[in-house]
Formats: C-alpha cells, structure tokens, sequence
C-alpha cells in the first residue's frame, strides 16, 4: 500500500543536467519543487583526491547498477532479448548530478540541418535519398528557434570554445576562450589544413580559465589531470550539474531533493498527470507524490521506460509502424583510424575530457552527398582526454596480446600513438525500437526495457567513408603505422564500449500522430506531463547530445511556465 504525501506543484524525476536546469528555472519563478533522485546524494567533495581509474573507469563507482536493473537486447524482433549482465557499449549513470558527473565535457552544437534533416535532404537531392527503412522525420522546431537555449546553456556552463565557417551559427562567442592546442592537436589541425579541411578548437565543458556564470556559480580552470570520462571532478573545473543548476535550485528555497528515490510509475487521469508512484530505497516503502505537474528527466531509457509503465500514449509497433513511445532508438556510429609513430612522442598523460581539434567537414550536410550512398556525417576528432596506465596498452595490428612482445610493444607505443575518431550521426530506422521486455523483471518486478537494434547500410556505409577521411588525415600527420577502426562493419555488438550518446524513445515533432511530445518537450497526450533528455531527438547527430539536451531543457522550462501561468493548454509558440 502506497503512503501518499503531501502535494508539490512539480515533479522532476531524475536529477542530471536537465532536471537541474529544469529545477533551477521553476524554482528561481516561486515554484515549489521536488526532485526525486533514484541514486545516492552526490557533492563534489566526494571526488576530492579520488584519481582511482580502477574503482571509477574499470568498476564503474558512478554508475547503475545491472544486478538490480538493466536492459535486454536483441539485433532483430526475431531474436530472444537477454538482459545486458555487466557494462559494455554504454554505461548507465545514477546518483544526483547523472551522467552529468562522468561525462567528458565534450559541448559541441548540432547544425540546423538536423532539426529539419527530412525536409533539407529532400530538397537537395530529392525522396529517393532516404534509403528505405529510414523513418526519417524533422523535429518540429529549427535551429534558429534553439538558438537562444544554446547560448543560455552555454553561458551556464562557461563553455570554452571557437567558430569557424563549418561549425554552426552562434548569436553570441562562446564566454570562455578555448583550450589549450596541444602538440599532438596542433599535428591533427595542421595535417587537416594541409588536406583543404577546416580544423577548430572543440567546444570544450572544461574550462580553460575561471568563470562564474549569470547564476553566480564559479567554475574554475581544468588542470588537465586526465580524469574526467566516468570521474567527478575535484577541481570544481568540468561543468557538471553539482557545481551549476542543481545549487542554483537549491539557494532558491523552493527547490527539494530526494534521493534513493526510484520512481516506478506516473499516475494519470483523464488525460493529466496526477503524481508519481516511487519506491523508498532506504526502507523499501512504496509512496504516492500528488503533483500538479510531472517532469521526466531521467535517462534516455528510463524515460522511455516509464513511459510505457505508465501506460502513457501509443506504444510504437514496428510492424504496423503505428505508435510513438519507443520509436526511433538511436545511437551513434563510431569509427576512425589509429597511428602509431616512430620518430615521434606525446605528453599524453596530460589531458582533459574535451580537450581536443575537430573537423566539421565531414558533418551534416556540409558536404555534398550526391555521389555517395548515405546521408548526414560526423565530426572527426584528435582528443586529448589523457592516457591512464591500466586501460591504456596499445600495439601495432598482430602483436600477441601477452607476454614479452606484447610488453615491449605496449611501452614503446605508449607515448607514441594518436586516435582519430569520428562520432557519426544515427539515422531511424523502423525496427529499431524500445518496449518492454515480456520476460525479464527488475528488483521491483517491473518489466525490464527492450532495445531492439542493429546497424542498417545507412550505418555501415557512413562509418566506412569516415573511416577513410580519418585515415587520409592520419597518414599527413606522419604515422608510420595506420589502422582504420570501425565498429559498424557487421551487426551491433553490446559488449565493447562505443559511447553512452543513446536518443530516441519519446521523440519530439510537429503533430501528436508521428512524436510524443511537442517542442516544448510537452506529452500530446497529457498536457501537464513534460519529458526531458535526448530521448526527444528524433535522430541522433554527428556530435556530442548534451548542449542539444541543455537547450532543449531551457525550452522545455519556458513552457512549464508558461503553462503555469495558463494551465490546461499544449505551448505554442507565438505567432
């Protein structure tokens, strides 16, 4: 028997850099807010002097727990989906402050093609470009009517960066300037302006001096120690929501945190929703929180998740492609080249999360696709996030992988090898999906979540030609040994890490029959139910989500209020 609360006039389920921004903008209106926080309460004191890549990189100390709860995969709707038992491809955070903690700091935009990336690619060259199976779909929003969130999420994160004619359009320079250029950066950016390229400074969450944003909170400046992907940061210098929106919400008075708090269900009636069902982790109790309005802003999976726990608009079938929730699960297509070289060394023990060159090139629609048989690209990127000796052993192709050869190569090549990688966007297709596993439960016994995914043609044929673009870089930088890697070159594997950019599941859009919620990041389907993350990408880009999920919070937050102030209506924008 669930013990009901008191009121609250909001709900934030999950409390990363969304649910932060999100807290923040309410309670800085004189709303009353609670965050429920299915993890542990997280400060930064807890990463102070904590440097400890086994417990932090190798045994996954900020994230989920898989024994308590995962999710099930399969390639195909006719395979058996068995739960994922340890982290492989992605890693699933908890605890206050999310993903946000552990992430590298990586905050480049997407483009303006993405967000009309149907409409764009058919004007150029035409409906027959999309291959079939791509269940390609615009946003309902442009990047011109984001702007203005980037920017605001920028200047709260005191982002450090710079343009150039291939990046997309700001409003306003970014409030930081950018990072250090490293020597072995410096290679990469001059070997791409040697091949035609346009080679930047990548727009980078750790901050190359100290900063104090609109809100008052100071960032200070990256030490470039190389613990920041799956770490905290105990300079207080990587953009995190501990440090930003979540004290932000806090100093307002109106702002409530709850933590190991696991909330299992939104309550709805008659097309609203009333409050949430949570379970206590502390004392195992199950309680009723009345809300006027709910906002999720979990995970991209979990937000899925809950969506269709709760029963909560028209599951997604791939088969009569009827529904929405779970449609379009997306994730990102990964591959580059490595070199190795002989006459050269790198100080490669120094770095930070974001600290590298990028080249835009290759990404969206700035290149002409017309002869080549896929759509859209990614950025290619030389990153200096700092090599850690326990992960770190690379070796030319065909070294044993022990004894003597293998330790002789490991120590020479240690300091003298350089990685290309290109993050490329993830088109839909139309049976990659999310819904809920028929067997499988949680602690709870709730049914665990479904992915259903594989790589399509589209994929593999996107990761190829990046693949080759990083290799003709690699070879005008030196390398005497060049590898290509690709990890889409035969189906989806969920073990080997890739990234954790997962989208999709509660997708954004123009009309309630193709999207679950409008681009104010409102549920159709129940007017005082917001969803918030990079589950309302309709497709994933060719660059890092967060600034994309950031912007999108800032949004999402303006229509909270505006529904506030005139309850009962779906946001629209002014004419």
């Amino acid at each position: 028997m669930a013990i009901e609360l008191p009121k609250k006039q909001a709900v934030v389920v999950g409390v990363g850099w969304a649910g932060g921004i999100v807290a923040a903008e309410l309670a800085k209106a004189g709303i009353e807010v609670l965050g429920l926080e299915r993890g542990a309460d997280r400060t930064p004191a807890d990463f102070i002097m904590q440097k400890d890549e086994m417990k932090y990189a190798l045994d996954h100390d900020l994230m989920q727990d898989l024994s308590k709860e995962t999710v099930s995969f399969r390639n195909d709707k006719d395979m058996t989906a068995l739960p994922m038992r340890q982290t492989g491809s992605f890693v699933l955070g908890t605890d206050l402050g999310g993903a946000g903690i552990h992430w590298n700091g990586q905050a480049p935009r997407f483009f303006p093609y993405d967000f009309e990336i149907r409409t764009h690619t058919i004007d150029r060259y035409g409906e027959d470009k999309i291959e079939e199976g791509i269940t390609l779909q615009d946003w309902g929003i442009t990047y011109d009517e984001l702007e203005p969130y980037y920017t605001k999420w920028e200047k709260t994160a005191g982002i450090s960066g710079e343009q150039n004619e291939m990046t997309p359009w700001m409003s306003e320079e970014y409030p930081t300037p950018p990072m250090k250029e490293t020597p072995a950066i410096r290679l990469f950016k001059d070997a791409s302006a040697e091949l035609g390229l346009h080679p930047h400074q990548r727009p980078s969450a750790n901050l190359s001096e100290n900063y104090t944003n609109p809100d008052g909170k100071t960032i200070y400046q990256c030490q470039f120690c190389s613990f920041c992907e799956r770490f905290g940061c105990d300079y207080q210098a990587k953009s995190d929501p501990l440090i930003t929106v979540i004290p932000t919400a806090v100093d307002t008075g109106n702002f409530e945190i709850k933590t190991h708090a696991n909330v299992r269900e939104v309550a709805h009636e008659d097309g609203k929703a009333v409050g949430v069902y949570y379970i206590d982790g502390n004392d195992g109790q199950q309680y009723y929180q009345p809300a006027d309005m709910v906002i999720l802003t979990t995970y991209v999976l979990n937000n899925t998740r809950l969506m269709l726990q709760s029963g909560i608009g028209q599951p997604y079938d791939p088969e009569t492609e009827e529904g929405v929730v779970g449609k379009h699960y997306c994730y990102q297509i990964m591959s580059g080249a490595q070199g190795m070289f002989e006459d050269k060394q790198f100080n490669l023990y120094a770095g930070a999360g974001a600290l590298g060159g990028g080249v835009e090139d290759y990404n969206g629609d700035n290149f002409d696709h017309s002869d080549l048989d896929f759509i859209h690209g990614g950025v290619l990127s030389l990153n200096q996030t700092g090599i850690r000796p326990i992960e770190t052993n690379p070796v030319p192709p065909d070294t044993k992988s022990w004894g003597s050869e293998f330790k002789k190569a490991s120590t020479h090549y240690f300091y003298r090898t350089l990685s290309i990688g290109s993050q490329g966007a993830s088109m839909p297709y139309r049976y990659n999906y999310l819904d809920l596993d028929p067997t499988y439960t949680d602690e709870n016994g709730d049914p665990l979540l479904r992915m259903t995914y594989n790589f399509t043609d589209q994929d593999r044929k996107l990761a190829a030609h990046q693949a080759e673009r990083s290799e003709e870089i690699m070879k005008q930088m030196g390398a005497d040994i060049v590898t290509q890697t690709n990890q889409a070159t035969g189906d989806y594997n969920i073990v080997p890490y890739q990234t954790t950019h997962n989208t999709g599941g509660t997708i954004m859009g123009a009309s309630s029959e193709t999207s679950v919620v409008n681009n104010y990041s409102q549920v159709w389907d129940c007017e005082n139910l917001f969803v918030v993350g990079a589950s309302t990408f309709t497709h994933n880009g060719g660059n890092n989500p967060t600034p994309t999920v950031g912007a999108l919070a800032y949004r999402a937050a303006e229509g909270m209020l505006e529904y506030f102030e005139n309850p009962g209506i779906l946001v629209e924008d002014e004419d």
